[in-house]
């Protein structure tokens, strides 16, 4: 990649494209276009399906063409544009024509390789303090005697979404710090990144304000009880919540929200989040910050009453900003008794034990195997609690044989891809120190026109070209990761006339393995470099 050259991306080239079609059409069809479609500049597509990749990158269907020009024939000095494109981000366009499907453009690949898999553009930007702060909380840590899996499912997005928004440049708490032993090491396990040990000395203190606030507040009604609501022996005092939401004009709240009993509990769950909003924005590091509830669906209730309540205590910027991320049910088939996260760790760690000793044969009882079984298991229960949408319903077969290492969405599957990769460049490089193969040229060097063959293409313009836009998407809006099965085949064979090849083949399957630790590394998962 030459000097100042930024590297190409989906979006960039989207917009370069809708830019020379909606350049072509005057004000009025154009906003007409726009009205039709719902979407404004939203001619084109890229392709995925490796049967129109054959054939197109990009297309702008003909529907969307007869909307924009006469009997939907583009202009020659229209395609003329298309062809000629370029800018920041760009890819550049080897050829457009016209299609029954419409109007077809195919990129340059040679290029569109070199750009992506060449040398980067200049040094890696200095690191600079978070542009914004998030506060994660995840009300699954506190309170609850013993973790269940369907506590792990909020837990495991919390941290995954916390990983995501620091490497998109934001700062980020987690709430609440863990206190209990127990969990401490099931999340050790699952190779879990959260604050542990106690809220902080000026935990009291907060307390003590929220409670004079409470005293102050219109809201506040004593200890009575609204209508059937239990009376709690530590209730501190009643708050109407629902006449709050009226007046407020909130929405979004469950109508059945009406009188909540405050209590000690309650009060310092408050107090631990406006610390960790203080700790945000000590310092100068903000005016405020977002906080993001991550709760199961079985949590949202309550989690909704703890928010109007910080809401009518705390009435400030931070506290309007609250925002609530709702995952779904995880049922577990055919339990015989309600089964602990703990004990699911353990079922799945030795499924996959059960399932390595038939893939490779009676394992060494090494301190390495075990390290090996136990990743293979944290990253089978990612997959398995991430992998499907976060509101939806996941249900766990926890029978003998329902461990999978194969498929997409298995973890085990991810991790083996990984540590294939990491034997493949181990091998190559035992061949270069016994000088059967010579050593892998800067990527400057590299004929990256050698790389023809349609896998080629589909790994480069599929998963290594959108990554970082995928990336920089999911912190923006948190789905859930999703498995993608890699495959590739490279020449091993030492043969001369296939050095340049092999070359940009390696230099393709390093940057495939760069995407895997990059994708793993938001998940807190350590690539394997054997199985």
């Amino acid at each position: 990649m030459e000097t100042g050259e930024e590297r190409p991306g989906v979006a960039a080239t989207l917009r370069a494209l809708n830019g020379a079609l909606n350049g072509a059409l005057n004000g009025a069809l154009n906003g007409a276009l726009n009205g039709a479609l719902g979407r404004p500049a939203g001619l084109w597509r890229k392709e995925s399906g490796a049967r129109n990749l054959r054939h197109r990158d990009f297309l702008a269907p003909q529907a969307a063409l007869s909307a924009a020009f006469p009997g939907g024939q583009v202009p020659a000095d229209v395609m003329a544009g298309v062809t000629s494109l370029g800018g920041p981000g760009v890819l550049a366009v080897r050829g457009c024509r016209q299609t029954p499907a419409g109007l077809a453009v195919q990129l340059r690949r040679p290029e569109a390789f070199r750009r992506l898999l060449g040398p980067p553009p200049g040094p890696a930007p200095a690191a600079e303090p978070p542009g914004r702060w998030v506060v994660l909380h995840c009300p699954a840590l506190r309170g609850a005697p013993a973790l269940r899996p369907r506590h792990l499912r909020p837990l495991l997005l919390a941290e995954h979404l916390a990983r995501l928004l620091r490497a998109q440049g934001a700062g980020v708490r987690l709430v609440p710090a863990l206190a209990d032993e127990g969990s401490r090491e099931l999340l050790r396990q699952l190779r879990v990144d959260w604050p542990s040990g106690s809220a902080g000395s000026a935990l009291p203190d907060a307390v003590s304000a929220l409670k004079r606030a409470l005293g102050r507040s219109p809201c506040a009604a004593g200890r009575e009880q609204g209508a059937g609501t239990a009376p709690l022996p530590d209730a501190i005092c009643a708050v109407r919540l629902k006449s709050f939401v009226e007046q407020q004009g909130l929405v979004g709240y469950d109508p059945n929200l009406d009188v909540l009993l405050v209590t000690e509990g309650k009060l310092q769950a408050l107090a631990e989040l406006q610390q960790a909003v203080l700790q945000c924005t000590a310092g100068g590091q903000g005016s405020c910050c977002s906080i993001v509830h991550v709760v199961s669906c079985e949590e949202e209730f309550q989690q909704q009453q703890l928010d109007l309540l910080w809401r009518i205590l705390d009435p400030g910027a931070h506290t309007a900003l609250q925002k609530h991320l709702v995952c779904g049910p995880v049922k577990v088939t055919n339990p015989s008794s309600p089964i602990g996260a703990d004990q699911y760790f353990q079922l799945r760690r030795h499924q996959m034990y059960e399932a390595s000793v038939m893939k490779y044969g009676e394992l060494a009882q090494d301190e390495a195997w075990t390290e090996v079984i136990d990743t293979l298991t944290a990253a089978a229960i990612r997959f398995e609690m991430l992998s499907t949408a976060h509101r939806s319903q996941i249900t766990l077969d926890l029978e003998n044989s329902s461990i999978s290492t194969k498929g997409t969405k298995s973890g085990a599957f991810v991790m083996y891809n990984c540590a294939r990769l990491a034997t493949l460049f181990d091998t190559y490089q035992r061949a270069v120190e016994q000088g059967t193969y010579p050593p892998l040229p800067p990527p400057s060097e590299l004929d990256f026109s050698c790389l023809r063959e349609e896998g080629e293409w589909l790994l480069l313009f599929n998963y290594l070209l959108p990554f970082p836009e995928v990336l920089q998407q999911a912190a923006q809006l948190p789905p859930p990761s999703k498995g993608i099965r890699i495959t590739a085949n490279t020449e091993t064979e030492p043969f001369p006339h296939l050095f340049d090849q092999m070359f940009a083949r390696l230099q393709l399957l390093g940057a495939v393995r760069d995407m895997f630790h990059s994708a793993l590394d938001t998940l807190h998962l350590a690539p394997l470099s054997q199985i």
